[in-house]
Order: C-alpha cells, then sequence, then structure tokens
C-alpha cells in the first residue's frame, strides 16, 4: 500500500481511501486558588515498554484502548495496523512482554471494551462503521453491529457499556469536513437496534459514564470541550451542556477514563499527556512524559487503571513508535476507567 499523507485527527489516521482520522471561568478566592494550584501539578508517567514501530504499509502506529482482562493482561488496540500485522495485542505490564492476538484485512480500530453482558471483547471500526466483538482470547470473531443509523453510516471512536451491557458510541461524523455532525448512538446489547442519543456534536471522541451512571461524559475534539448529557434513566438525554472547556494549546480533546472518585482523565491528541478534572470541572493535575521522550511522540490517546488499584497505564503514540507509560491516578480505577 502506497503511503499516504497524515492528518492529525486525535488518534484517526488515512489509510487507502479512508478517512480515519485549566478549564471553565477561574473565580476569586480560595476555590480559584486551588484550580490555579492543580494547573500547575504535573504527574510524571514513566516508561513501561515499546510495544510497537511505525508500519512501513501504513507510515505510522498508533495505540488506542488499552483495557485489563480478567487475568490482569491490558489488550491494546493499534489503528493504523496494517493486514497481517497485531491490530489487537495482549500485554503482560510486569513482564513487559506482548503477543498479537489478532488481525484481519480491513478493520481500523479505535477502542476496545469487554462487555459486562456477555465478557467479550468489543472493537470499534472507524474506517467501516461498524462495532466487532472477539472472544476473550482474541478468536471468535463477529460483526456485532454494521450499517445506517438515521439513514448515516457511523464513525464510531469509543464506546461506553451500561450495566445491562446496551452500548453507548462516540460517532465522529464530521470530522474531516470539519463540521458539527457528530453523535452519541446507542445499541442494544443484542446488536439490533440503534438509536441516536444525541446530534450536533462536534466529532465526538472520548465518551464515559459517571461513577452512578447517570449521565455520559463526551469529549468533543474539534471544540475542545466536554460536555455532559444527562441521562433520564430509561437510557434517553434528559439534558446536556458544556461542563468543561479544555485549553489544549495545539492538543484536542481525544478519549476519556472516570476514575472511582469520579475524577477525568482527558487524553490529549497533538501532546503526549493528559489533563486530570474533578467532576466540577477543576483542573486536578497534568499527567506528562519525560520531557527527553517527548520529542519523538504527539499524542497520550488513552488510561487504563488498574481494577481496584492506582496503577495507570496509558497509550503513548508517535513517530518514536508505539509506547505504554505508567503513572500513580489519584484514584482507584473502575469500569469506566478501564477501556473504551
Amino acid at each position: 500500500m502506497r503511503r499516504l499523507p497524515v492528518r492529525p485527527l486525535a488518534g484517526l489516521v488515512t489509510i487507502g481511501l479512508l478517512t480515519l482520522t485549566g478549564c471553565g471561568t477561574q473565580t476569586a478566592g480560595p476555590a480559584a486558588g486551588a484550580a490555579a494550584a492543580g494547573a500547575d501539578r504535573v504527574i510524571r508517567a514513566q516508561q513501561v515498554m515499546r510495544l510497537t514501530t511505525v508500519h512501513e504499509r501504513t507510515g505510522m502506529t498508533l495505540l488506542e484502548g488499552p483495557v485489563f482482562d480478567e487475568d490482569g493482561h491490558l489488550l491494546v488496540v493499534d489503528v493504523t495496523a496494517p493486514a497481517g500485522e497485531a491490530k489487537v495485542l495482549r500485554v503482560d505490564v510486569g513482564k513487559r512482554t506482548s503477543r498479537p492476538v489478532y488481525t484481519d484485512d480491513r478493520g481500523a480500530y479505535t477502542s476496545a471494551q469487554f462487555s459486562p453482558y456477555d465478557g467479550r471483547v468489543y472493537l470499534t471500526d472507524f474506517s467501516h462503521g461498524d462495532i466487532v466483538s472477539l472472544a476473550p482470547d482474541g478468536g471468535d470473531p463477529r460483526t456485532f453491529f454494521s450499517g445506517e443509523v438515521d439513514g448515516a453510516r457511523m464513525n464510531p471512536d469509543d464506546l461506553a457499556f451500561d450495566r445491562e451491557g446496551n452500548l453507548y458510541v462516540s460517532d465522529s461524523r464530521g470530522l474531516s469536513e470539519g463540521e458539527a455532525t457528530g453523535r452519541v448512538v446507542r445499541i442494544g446489547r443484542e446488536g439490533r437496534k440503534a438509536t441516536v442519543l444525541a446530534d450536533g456534536l462536534a466529532a465526538p471522541n472520548g465518551i464515559s459514564f459517571d461513577t452512578g451512571y447517570r449521565g455520559l461524559w463526551v469529549s468533543e475534539l474539534t471544540q475542545n470541550r466536554i460536555s455532559y448529557l444527562l441521562l433520564d434513566g430509561e437510557g434517553e438525554v434528559a439534558s446536556r451542556h458544556t461542563a468543561i472547556r479544555v485549553d489544549g494549546g495545539i492538543a484536542q480533546t481525544d478519549s476519556i477514563a472516570v476514575d472511582a472518585d469520579g475524577n477525568l482523565y482527558q487524553a490529549l491528541h497533538g501532546r503526549p499527556a493528559m489533563a486530570v478534572y474533578d467532576r466540577h470541572g477543576e483542573r486536578l493535575a497534568t499527567v506528562e512524559v519525560p520531557a527527553r521522550a517527548a520529542e519523538g511522540l504527539r499524542s497520550a490517546t488513552n488510561v487504563a487503571i488498574t481494577p481496584h488499584g492506582t496503577r495507570a497505564y496509558m497509550t503513548v503514540s508517535g513517530p518514536a513508535g508505539g509506547f505504554l507509560y505508567a503513572f500513580d491516578a489519584p484514584a482507584e480505577g473502575i469500569r469506566q476507567s478501564n477501556g473504551g
């Protein structure tokens, strides 16, 4: 495959003819001082291992969707891996080893998460609009969902599951055109019914439930903001508003994770870093890789925090390759900080 030019589209790339691709207003007084202090706090992430190098056929590597399986191994997807090379890898973070578990000849997978309903791992194929599921060992691939939703094919980026196993997908339509035509789509756990819950979004990327499953945090890439969608208890959106405006500079909002205290981990495309906020929108810290490594890295796309622990593993990529970096998170990991 000839090499095509790359577009910096928050963890999405050009393959073949298909395009993948602090905060808020501060007030005077102690609260503003605390927010400013949080904006200045830096959590240093340390390199665990390099997982991939730049693929000759696609001209890049891009790691995404870290998720722990029941055995404590980490599954990671490589968005830009060509046919025949590993599109899903399983990592033993203790031994610092990895092995391929899945590949195919068409998918460009941007996220991974295990379903609480059937225990399978679900992948979003951004370029074809499909949701694919695998057995936990990477075998038995199935197309869970394909086709149009309300007359338009999806560009599914990230996903989140509710307690019953229904899927909530960030559909990043309009990304390449720069139009606010993105959606949040709910797909029933059997894969038969898909419903648009919200539209008019600016290239939605990250999506995660809050700790009580009362609402969804959704990052809008081309507006560098995080929106909050309050749900009505029946899976429908009762209201939505801009919750956090991310001061990213050249970086843009990528995936989102939520820890046991309700803190948000906002990944950044265009900078190998993550911004950490509390649920009220105050900036708590910035997770950064060491300055000596940052030159060869372009983005930190996502994070998985060890369930019931605070060790966090961040996927970081760039011309230097695809890496795992680790840091100590401010709170423990839960489902909302494990995949998606």
